[in-house]
């Protein structure tokens, strides 16, 4: 059996610490963002999962879905690598996800408004993501906004898909509306001169107020009256 010495442990630690270093000043305020709406909507995912009584891998790919769906999906559209295909943090995030929600699943069960918590989370720093992001590779800040709403609600869409929900989104309540009012903020944040960190979370608490409330005020947009509505009166 080989034999370690303790100066061979004192140079592997420095090897991975100077590697985690160099890892770390690569990170931007952007991507530690999107860690932190990875792992918000990851748990929303895992928690309606649970709820629905599916089995560990059918509630790790809810959650993974939740958490790249939106992101996929605007990466495509700006034609670039969807962001989890360069870097398998984003699984390692959700399956950290999962483990929070198998540990903790007695004190998120009594919370009742958990999915809501985690789900008004994830929209508002995912939606920052997406307007960054989109604003980064060259497009305006209209595509912004609308890239912004795909990001922060598409995922919501096909996790409720796939637990076989109405989505968010199709309801009532104002859900891709907030990551909207998201981007008017950025914008007004941008004609103010604001720094580049303080605009993106100006804009994330605006669309984490917006959806909190709505829900608490039972604020939302006025439903459509087809005909059906016409021939009953």
């Amino acid at each position: 059996m080989m034999q370690i010495s303790f100066i061979d442990l004192i140079e592997c630690f420095k090897t991975f610490a100077l590697a985690t270093k160099h890892y770390m000043m690569q990170i931007s305020f952007v991507d530690i963002i999107e860690f932190f709406g990875t792992f918000a909507f990851a748990i929303s995912g895992i928690r309606l999962a649970s709820a629905k009584q599916f089995d560990l891998f059918g509630a790790f790919v809810v959650g993974l879905v939740t958490a790249i769906g939106g992101g996929t999906i605007r990466d495509l559209l700006l034609d670039v690598t969807p962001f989890w295909m360069n870097n398998s943090i984003y699984l390692i995030i959700t399956a950290l996800a999962l483990l929070w929600v198998m540990i903790f699943s007695k004190y998120l069960v009594r919370m009742d408004n958990t999915f809501f918590i985690f789900d008004a989370i994830g929209l508002a720093l995912f939606a920052v993501v997406g307007i960054q992001k989109t604003l980064d590779a060259g497009f305006p800040l209209w595509v912004a906004t609308i890239m912004g709403t795909f990001t922060g609600a598409a995922g919501g869409v096909l996790r409720d898909v796939f637990i076989n929900e109405i989505p968010l989104v199709f309801r009532k309540d104002i859900y891709a509306m907030a990551c909207v009012m998201g981007g008017l903020v950025y914008w007004v944040c941008g004609k103010l001169g604001c720094e580049s960190i303080t605009t993106q979370i100006v804009c994330g608490v605006c669309v984490f107020l917006t959806r909190v409330l709505a829900v608490k005020f039972h604020i939302s947009l006025p439903t459509l009256k087809g005909e059906e509505s016409h021939l009953q009166k």
